[in-house]
């Protein structure tokens, strides 16, 4: 059976918030409604959007670049570092993008760091009015250096 880690979120959530352009309104009616939840944690987004929701909210906004200049990949660095405690990231399904590598990639890294992430406003939702997200909470992830030491002798 493969070990496990814990990676406590405190009370204080670190959020990324990302919407790519045909879904920004859509974030910043979210964020609106959520205000008084959303300024209770650190918040963190992609360049446009970040100063989108900050002006919006009235709210401190961890800006970052934008998503097709690195945006997506910062934040993707920073899951993988325990730096982002869950994700909003309101994406277009139907609008073909020139950086959808780095989407594609960053949604992997959410699901590999086992962290919540919100795709849509409904799912946003669910996790905002969550009773966890009023407490600390303990996310499990697999060990991966036992996973890197297992892959490492098959080339011995």
């Amino acid at each position: 059976m493969e070990k496990r880690n814990n990676i406590k979120m405190k009370f204080r959530k670190r959020i990324a918030l990302i919407a790519h352009d045909n879904r920004k309104k859509d974030l910043v009616e979210w964020a609106k409604f959520n205000r008084d939840i959303l300024a209770q944690h650190e918040l963190f987004a992609t360049g446009t959007t970040g100063q989108i929701i900050e002006q919006a909210l009235g709210v401190n906004v961890a800006k970052l670049k934008s998503g097709p200049l690195g945006g997506d990949q910062q934040v993707g660095a920073m899951i993988a570092n325990v730096e982002i405690d869950f994700l909003i990231f309101f994406w277009d399904p139907l609008e073909p993008m020139p950086h959808d590598p780095d989407v594609k990639a960053l949604l992997r890294l959410s699901v590999l760091w086992n962290i919540p992430t919100a795709c849509n406003r409904s799912t946003a939702d669910f996790i905002i009015s969550s009773q966890l997200m009023h407490t600390e909470y303990e996310r499990m992830l697999s060990d991966f250096e036992v996973r890197r030491r297992r892959y490492v002798e098959k080339f011995k």
